[in-house]
């Protein structure tokens, strides 16, 4: 359990916060690129870290994000005109470029030169893997751009999608870092004991390093073989896995890593960005590939609202069916995806920790608030926190399989746990 003060100072992410300060030191997640697909095209909001912000693309391809505020009156440049490099507000004609600048203002003296002592709160961008990330930390601690393995992936091979979920990061983060929970939550199918569902009690191995922590969790299965998978808790809010698969005549490892990041939007809600990448050359992410992970998981094009919002919530409980519970899912909520924001979301906004009673299946979850409080100490300090250097998790990916029983999965799959793209 945590105290009350203690979950405050980890969950809370606002501007001058300590978890926001100490997320302020990473690029973060401000948008798919998808989201704003034209230069000069229309503007689209932002909500990140509690600040509102506005993303456009300008006239030369590049993406910028600025307060969503003119600082002239504080009128919504979301609304604003984009035109020849610039977002320009169109409540007096004040005109701002990516970097903050104020290039025009019509509604002052030609001769002024009010405008350039007037500036609009910029954050840099950069885009990578489908995503356009920005860093909102001191621009002297700017590291630089990330490094994830799914980044490189040529685009033929990977797949980025996002989910609005109605709570705070951490319990995002804390689910998908909690492995035992899919013995139980994600049983959708009550006959089948195949792969985690024979063993609901993994023993977890934890290995903290410079990036966050890599864990192996281990499931006994039958006769002398386990069930090992590889996760990695890439700081501060980014979980990697694999995925294994069977089929007739033999088991066969699936095309896919996977992975999410948490994203807060503020306190109380958060963007999942969910990664779904090849592990190899000879293996595209086909369309019915990438159609039937997001449908399995509840977040489908038919899933979804505008906002990247589920359909499936709070309101309507999540569609549970109780007749499909008692007789064919231990949930009877459709929906990978779908089953973890019912739990995720129904802890409320903020999660009260003081009320937990943690066991020897949540050594991930400890592990990674021990690492969250020594970062944000360290930020404190004025120190560079876990991650934040590219160099750190490069060369890390997720990996699990079978392995017989007494095999040290660091050396069986060594070859295994190292990026090839």
């Amino acid at each position: 359990m945590l105290l009350p003060a203690d979950n405050e100072k980890i969950t809370r992410v606002g501007p001058r916060t300590p978890c926001g300060e100490l997320f302020r030191r990473y690029w973060l997640p401000a948008a798919l690129s998808e989201e704003l697909p034209d230069a000069d095209g229309a503007p689209v909001r932002v909500r990140l870290l509690g600040e509102n912000l506005v993303a456009f693309r300008d006239g030369n391809g590049i993406v910028g994000l600025v307060d969503d505020a003119c600082p002239h009156r504080c009128a919504p440049m979301f609304f604003g005109r984009n035109e020849e490099c610039g977002l320009r507000c169109v409540y007096h004609g004040w005109k701002f470029d990516r970097h903050g600048a104020c290039t025009d203002m019509p509604s002052e003296p030609a001769d002024s030169l009010f405008k350039t002592k007037v500036r609009i709160t910029a954050y840099p961008t950069w885009e990578g893997g489908g995503v356009v990330w920005t860093y909102m930390g001191p621009p002297a601690l700017q590291p630089p751009p990330p490094d994830y393995e799914w980044i490189r992936t040529p685009a033929s091979h990977r797949f980025v999608s996002k989910t609005y979920e109605n709570c705070n990061w951490l319990q995002g983060l804390e689910g998908g870092i909690d492995t035992a929970h899919s013995s139980y939550a994600h049983r959708n199918d009550i006959t089948n004991t195949s792969l985690p569902r024979r063993d609901g009690h993994p023993r977890l191995e934890v290995e903290k390093n410079a990036y966050g922590y890599r864990y192996a969790s281990v499931r006994t299965l039958d006769g002398d073989e386990t069930y090992t998978r590889i996760y990695h808790y890439v700081m501060p809010a980014q979980q990697m896995r694999g995925a294994v698969t069977s089929r007739a005549g033999g088991r066969a490892k699936a095309p896919k890593l996977a992975g999410h990041l948490w994203i807060p939007r503020d306190d109380e809600t958060t963007y999942v960005y969910n990664t779904l990448w090849s592990y190899d050359p000879a293996y595209p992410l086909s369309e019915e590939i990438i159609w039937n992970h997001e449908r399995e998981c509840g977040r489908g094009k038919e899933h979804l609202l505008p906002g990247y919002k589920l359909k499936a919530d709070k309101e309507n409980d999540y569609f549970i069916d109780r007749e499909v519970q008692r007789t064919r899912t231990y949930t009877g909520i459709p929906g990978i995806n779908t089953q973890d924001y019912a739990l995720q979301e129904g802890m409320g906004p903020i999660c009260d920790r003081s009320r937990e009673h943690l066991g020897t299946s949540d050594a991930a979850i400890i592990a990674a608030r021990q690492l969250l409080f020594e970062a944000i100490d360290a930020v404190a300090r004025g120190e560079r926190p876990r991650g934040v250097d590219p160099a750190a998790y490069r060369e890390v990916r997720p990996y699990d399989d079978y392995l017989r029983a007494g095999r040290d999965w660091r050396t069986a799959f060594a070859p295994e746990l190292v990026a090839k793209w």
